[in-house]
C-alpha cells in the first residue's frame, strides 16, 4: 500500500482560523491550499470529482467519546471538534463533501459485525450554515477516505439521502428524498415550497440489504424507498458524523437519542 494512504494517529489541534481561500494554521505548519475541485458549486463555480490519485490519510484521535472512537476521515484542512453532554453528541468538522470518490468528515465509530440498527435525531445549531452540510449515519468497510460505504444523510436544507459507494474508490450514487409543503405561513407566498427538516433518521443493515428510515415530525419511523444491496466483509465500521461541505470552514451538528444495536429491526 502507498505509505501516504496509511492512517496517521495524532492529537487534535485546536484554535485554527480559516479564510475563504486558505486554512490558516499554526506557525511552522504552512498554509493548506483549498483545491479548486473542493470549492462548493455555485453560479460561478462547478464542483467536480477529486483527481483519481488524490488522497489524504485519515487522522485518528487518541481518545474515545462515550465508547466511540473518533477519526477525521480524509483529514479535512481544518481540525474538527466533538463533545458529549447530557446524552447529546456535538460533532464539528470542515470537509469538502461526503461524495464522489472520497470523503472528508469527522466520524464517531465502532467496529461491528452482523446486522445493525442505527438511528439519531439530528439538528444543526447554526441556522445560517451552508445548505448542503450534512449529518450522517454511516457503515464503512474501512477508515480510508475512499472506503466502500453506505450513508444515510440529513442535509441542512432538508434533503434526505440513502447513498452508497459500491466499491473502494468508486463514484458515489444515491436516492434522494425532499419532503415539504405549500400554503405555510413561513413561505414567501402561498405557492412557496417550504422544506421539512426530518427530526430523526435511521439506517438498518439486514444481511446485505441497507434501508433508510425517517421520522419527519416525531411519528414512528418509516422506511423510505427500497433498500440497497451491498456486501461488506467483517468487521466494518459503524457510526455517525458531520461534514460542513466547506473545505476550510468548521460547522457542526448534534446527534441525540442515538440508537446503535447489533440487530436488525431495532431502528426507532
Amino acid at each position: 500500500m502507498n505509505p501516504l494512504r496509511f492512517a496517521a494517529t495524532v492529537v487534535a489541534l485546536t484554535g485554527w482560523m480559516c479564510s475563504a481561500s486558505h486554512a490558516q494554521v499554526p506557525d511552522g505548519l504552512g498554509k493548506a491550499e483549498v483545491p479548486d475541485w473542493a470549492i462548493p458549486g455555485s453560479a460561478t463555480h462547478k464542483q467536480v470529482p477529486p483527481p483519481p490519485d488524490f488522497h489524504r490519510p485519515t487522522i485518528h484521535l487518541p481518545d474515545k467519546v462515550n465508547g466511540f472512537s473518533v477519526s477525521d476521515i480524509g483529514a479535512p484542512l481544518v481540525p474538527g471538534n466533538h463533545a458529549f453532554a447530557r446524552g447529546v453528541y456535538t460533532v464539528g468538522s470542515a470537509g469538502y463533501n461526503i461524495w464522489y470518490t472520497r470523503d472528508e468528515f469527522r466520524f464517531l465509530w465502532k467496529p461491528m459485525k452482523g446486522d445493525v440498527s442505527l438511528a439519531a435525531s439530528i439538528a444543526f445549531p447554526d441556522p445560517n450554515g451552508y445548505g448542503d452540510r450534512k449529518g450522517v449515519l454511516v457503515i464503512r468497510q474501512d477508515l480510508e477516505d475512499d472506503a466502500q460505504q453506505v450513508v444515510v444523510a440529513l442535509h441542512g436544507l432538508g434533503m434526505i439521502q440513502l447513498a452508497q459507494r459500491p466499491q473502494k474508490g468508486a463514484l458515489t450514487k444515491d436516492r434522494e428524498f425532499r419532503v415539504g409543503g405549500r400554503g405555510r405561513p413561513e413561505g414567501k407566498n402561498p405557492d412557496s415550497l417550504v422544506n421539512d427538516i426530518a427530526q430523526r433518521i435511521g439506517l438498518e443493515k439486514r444481511g446485505d440489504k441497507f434501508a433508510l428510515f425517517v421520522s419527519i415530525a416525531g411519528e414512528p419511523m418509516t422506511q423510505y424507498g427500497p433498500p440497497i444491496e451491498l456486501h461488506f466483509k467483517e468487521p466494518f465500521y459503524v457510526g455517525f458524523g458531520f461534514c460542513s461541505h466547506l473545505p476550510d470552514v468548521v460547522d457542526s451538528a448534534t446527534f441525540s437519542n442515538v440508537v446503535l444495536v447489533n440487530k436488525a429491526g431495532k431502528v426507532r
